[in-house]
């Protein structure tokens, strides 16, 4: 399907990180399908700063909650409809199932709206578009990871991607602010070192802090490899309390960095290692290695393409069960029982392959 005369895009992605990360092969289906286009996307506040370098967009708008009073608030929300009603876009897409975006498509007054048909929501969601596409059965998820999400859709429209593993790209100053936080920390001095994020928005997804206590300190004891934790600044507290806890080196980047910065950390990382969380799918698209653990979350669906990405997934007849802990008490039993030695064989046959590359 080809839409005539299109000068302006706009690709709404208003999902977390990692739906961003995994829709970047998609912004590059359409950039190639339609060069000449001015391509914007609309993101949840917080997200722009990772995709603002890529080559293939020329624009990031983002939702922005708006604080203070309650006159303020709607004045800045009227200002914001006003100025993205008044980009005049030819053609949108909504990479999601939400009404947000279909609210947002509408909106814009496109002459062209695209979205995923879905039943079982609003009934003025499907309506908000002029094409509504069924991706065919036979694109699994499984093929090619997360980015079939939003592929499938771009596919049914006869748009090829040049690729579909995700890749951020990072600006030279990005990295010369990281270079210099890992001086200062005397991360820098290191020859080798991995990155860490034991922590998740989803408690249902952490491990133990003893669990990671053992596999931060035998890292160190079996391949001198130190730990750099990352994580928000909400976290820092326990990054401090599980890094005074190790007796191998260690260092906390927890709140250090902004999100673009993180990703600038994560690309120096001999490896990433982790719970399923927003750093993995970042770590993968700097060219990282990752060893990532899941539990009820199915990796299946999200976990990195490649041979250089690894997975520690729960054991249990119930693994995943896509659940928000058991019997609702954000707690995984599968996590509670996974044993570090397993954690330590899979990290023994990646640290021994010799296939990560060294980073400077």
């Amino acid at each position: 399907m080809f839409f005539p005369d299109i000068k302006n895009i706009l690709l709404i992605q208003l999902g977390d990180i990692g739906d961003v990360v995994w829709a970047v092969p998609t912004f590059w289906a359409v950039k190639s399908a339609y060069p000449q286009a001015r391509l914007s996307l609309l993101l949840r506040e917080g997200s722009a700063c990772l995709v603002e370098a890529d080559p293939a967009v020329d624009e990031v708008i983002e939702v922005r909650k708006y604080r203070g009073r309650l006159p303020e608030r709607w004045r800045g929300q009227f200002r914001f409809l006003r100025d993205f009603r008044s980009r005049r876009f030819d053609l949108v897409i909504d990479l999601r199932a939400d009404e947000r975006g279909a609210f947002m498509a509408r909106l814009s007054g496109a002459p062209y709206r695209v979205a995923q048909y879905y039943d079982g929501l609003s009934c003025w969601r499907n309506p908000s578009f002029t094409h509504l596409v069924r991706p065919a059965e036979r694109i699994t998820v499984p093929a090619i990871g997360a980015a079939a999400q939003s592929l499938r859709i771009v596919w049914e429209l006869g748009m090829a991607a040049p690729a579909t593993v995700p890749r951020l790209w990072l600006r030279p100053e990005v990295s010369d602010r990281v270079r210099a936080l890992l001086k200062e920390e005397r991360i820098g001095d290191l020859s080798g070192w991995c990155s860490l994020n034991p922590f998740s928005r989803w408690s249902y997804k952490e491990l133990a802090c003893g669990k990671w206590v053992e596999i931060i300190d035998w890292l160190w004891d079996e391949f001198g490899m130190a730990v750099v934790i990352v994580g928000s600044a909400a976290e820092r507290k326990k990054a401090a309390e599980l890094a005074a806890a190790c007796t191998g080196q260690v260092f906390n980047l927890a709140g250090r960095t902004s999100l673009v910065e993180l990703a600038g950390v994560l690309s120096l990382s001999r490896l990433h290692i982790g719970v399923d969380s927003a750093a993995p799918h970042i770590a993968a698209a700097v060219g990282t290695a990752t060893v990532t653990v899941y539990g009820p979350s199915d990796w299946r669906d999200w976990a990195p393409r490649g041979e250089q990405h690894r997975v520690i997934a729960a054991e249990g007849a119930c693994v995943p069960c896509h659940r928000q802990g058991c019997d609702n008490s954000h707690v995984s039993k599968c996590l509670e029982n996974l044993a570090p030695e397993r954690m330590k064989n899979t990290l023994r046959e990646v640290l021994t392959a010799g296939k990560m590359p060294a980073k400077l």
